[in-house]
C-alpha cells in the first residue's frame, strides 16, 4: 500500500473516531426526534445537493437499511448526471428553488428532514431548512463546523444551513474537505466528506431503529432481495408502510 493511501484510510479512521466520540449526543437527538416522528404516523426525509445527496441515497432502498428514509429529488442538483457538471455548482446557489422543490414534495409539519451540505453556505440547503422550519419540519443538519464557520454565507439571510437546525450533527472534516498533501502539488486532494456523512447517515438508521425497538415498536428492515424469501418480506412491508414510503 503506498504511503499516502495509508495516510488517508488513517485519517479517515481518525474521523470516524471523532465522530463516535464526539458526536454521540448529537446523533442521539437527532434519532430521537426520527423515532418519534414514526411512532407518531410522521415521514422521514433526506436532502443534499450533487454529492452532498450521495449519503442520502445510501440509505435509500439499501438491504438492511431503514424502508422509511425518502429522498428528495431536485432536477439539477440531485445527480451528476446533468451536463456540464459545473451547472449544478451555479443552481446551489440560486435562491427560491428551495420553496419550489419543498412546495411539491409530501413532507408536512411533524416530519424529519435530514440536510446534508458540507460546507452549508449556499441558497439552496439554507433555505431548504429555513422554510422547513418556518413549516413545523423538525430540521437534521449534518455540516463541517471547520468547513462552514470557515466561509461566508452565499444567502441573503447571511446565515448558514446548520443554523435553522434543530440538531447539528458535524462530519469533521476540514474546510475545502481534501485531506491530503504532498511537496510538488499545491492543492489538498482527497475528499472525505462522503465517507464521514455516509457513516452518520447508517449511525442515524441504526440508532432509530434501536429506540423503536425500545418503544416496543418493530421497525421495518428491507431484507436483501437476493436471499431466499426477501422480496417476499420487502413487498408486505412496503405495502404496510405505503403511506410514509414516496420512492416506490
Amino acid at each position: 500500500m503506498s504511503t499516502l493511501t495509508r495516510k488517508y484510510i488513517e485519517g479517515v479512521i481518525e474521523l470516524l473516531n471523532k465522530i463516535n466520540n464526539e458526536e454521540e449526543t448529537a446523533i442521539d437527538k437527532a434519532a430521537s426526534l426520527m423515532a418519534d416522528a414514526i411512532e407518531k404516523g410522521n415521514r422521514l426525509f433526506g436532502f443534499g445537493c450533487t454529492h452532498s445527496s450521495l449519503p442520502i441515497q445510501d440509505v435509500v432502498y439499501r438491504a438492511g437499511g431503514l424502508m422509511l428514509m425518502n429522498p428528495i429529488y431536485a432536477p439539477g442538483i440531485a445527480h451528476l448526471d446533468v451536463h456540464p457538471n459545473t451547472m449544478t455548482s451555479a443552481m446551489e446557489k440560486m435562491s427560491g428553488y428551495a420553496k419550489i422543490i419543498l412546495d411539491n414534495q409530501p413532507i408536512q409539519s411533524g416530519d424529519v428532514l435530514i440536510i446534508i451540505s458540507v460546507s452549508g453556505r449556499n441558497a439552496v440547503p439554507i433555505e431548504m431548512a429555513q422554510i422547513a422550519k418556518e413549516r413545523g419540519i423538525k430540521v437534521v443538519g449534518i455540516t463541517s463546523q471547520k468547513y462552514t464557520q470557515g466561509v461566508g454565507s452565499r444567502h441573503s439571510s447571511g446565515k448558514k444551513m446548520f443554523e435553522f437546525a434543530d440538531v447539528v450533527i458535524d462530519n469533521k472534516v476540514d474546510k475545502g474537505d481534501a485531506m491530503l498533501s504532498i511537496e510538488g502539488l499545491k492543492t489538498k486532494f482527497t475528499p472525505a466528506s462522503g465517507i464521514t456523512s455516509i457513516a452518520i447517515m447508517h449511525c442515524l438508521t441504526t440508532a432509530t431503529i434501536e429506540k423503536l425497538l425500545e418503544k416496543g415498536i418493530t421497525p421495518p428492515v428491507f431484507i436483501a432481495a437476493n436471499v431466499d424469501g426477501g422480496t417476499e418480506h420487502n413487498t408486505a412491508l412496503l405495502k404496510q408502510y405505503s403511506d410514509r414510503i414516496f420512492y416506490v
